[in-house]
């Protein structure tokens, strides 16, 4: 019922096996198959249009803006509470 030629349902056979073969070549097997890898994601990439990415840049200074300014005010008002507290 199963087979002596791999791991229980791996799908690896005995000769995929990555024990086998000169190290050196497996090496560079390995990296020529990350670097193939790389390229087939790079390909799925799907960049922005020029609206869209005017539209992001202007929604992130925005909310960069805004966070800045939140926490000057806190800033301040923790300035200014510690200044009556202690007394200048």
């Amino acid at each position: 019922m199963t087979s002596t030629t791999g791991a229980a349902g791996s799908g690896r056979t005995r000769r995929d096996s990555p024990r086998r073969g000169n190290p050196v070549g497996r090496f560079f097997a390995a990296v020529a198959l990350f670097i193939r890898q790389i390229l087939d994601e790079l390909r799925k990439v799907v960049r922005p249009t020029r609206h869209e990415l005017v539209t992001y840049t202007g929604v992130v200074i925005f909310f960069v803006t805004t966070v800045m300014m939140y926490v000057w005010g806190l800033d301040q008002l923790i300035n200014r509470l510690i200044a009556f507290s202690f007394g200048k």
